[in-house]
């Protein structure tokens, strides 16, 4: 039975984008099913497979996991050769811990720059909690960078599961025309050559679904 990822709007929701890209780039075959946001169909039909009511959910039969990086360790447990994770130990670690840091952090500045693959470019002055936010995530990459990803353009050299974990911020940082130092820039532009964020940002791009919660510039909506 093939799996089945169940999303949000492509456009806003930051974390069905988080497994979504990491099933897509390391080549892991899944249906998906995308449900947009406030609707009566998503509050329930989300709602009784998760409990939570949020997206994603990963299904594999009888197996049901919520939580973005719940589902990308499941993943890493039953595609071994994928490489979600970095094969050394010492990195496998560092990974996860950045990983972690992400799922649990940084809320100021999600809060602040929701994502928003549609919005055009435009700079969004930051307050001091976003940018400390900024910050501290342009200390990680760099750090990463130069310990672990000697083998490639990502945080560990090979694109895994803590780029996908990122995948949102690269957006949001683009997206709000954040000024950042040229190895974040590196990066970014790394992870937005990805043929699977094409893809995903392709598609976001032509939905027509307005969530005003996301929208910066509400009343209006701004589209590039």
């Amino acid at each position: 039975m093939a799996l089945k990822l169940i999303i949000g709007n492509k456009n806003y929701s930051s974390w069905s984008l988080r497994p979504w890209i990491a099933m897509t780039a390391a080549g892991i075959a899944f249906e998906e099913v995308l449900i947009p946001f406030d609707t009566a169909e998503f509050k329930q039909y989300v709602g009784d497979l998760s409990g939570t009511g949020k997206v994603p959910v990963l299904i594999d039969g009888d197996i049901k996991i919520w939580e973005s990086l719940a589902i990308l360790e499941y993943l890493a447990e039953k595609f071994p050769d994928a490489g979600l994770w970095p094969k050394d130990v010492a990195a496998r670690a560092h990974a996860r811990v950045v990983a972690n840091e992400m799922h649990a952090g940084f809320q100021p500045l999600r809060n602040h720059l929701p994502v928003n693959f549609a919005r055009p470019v435009i700079k969004r002055a930051l307050p001091p909690e976003a940018a400390a936010n900024v910050k501290r995530i342009e200390t990680l990459w760099a750090d990463c960078r130069a310990r672990f990803g000697s083998g490639g353009p990502f945080l560990f050299g090979a694109f895994g599961a803590a780029d996908a974990m990122y995948a949102p911020v690269v957006s949001r940082l683009h997206t709000y025309d954040v000024d950042v130092g040229a190895g974040t820039r590196i990066y970014m532009d790394a992870m937005m050559a990805l043929p699977a964020w094409r893809q995903w940002s392709a598609a976001a791009v032509k939905e027509t679904w307005v969530f005003a919660e996301d929208e910066v510039d509400w009343p209006k909506v701004l589209r590039a």
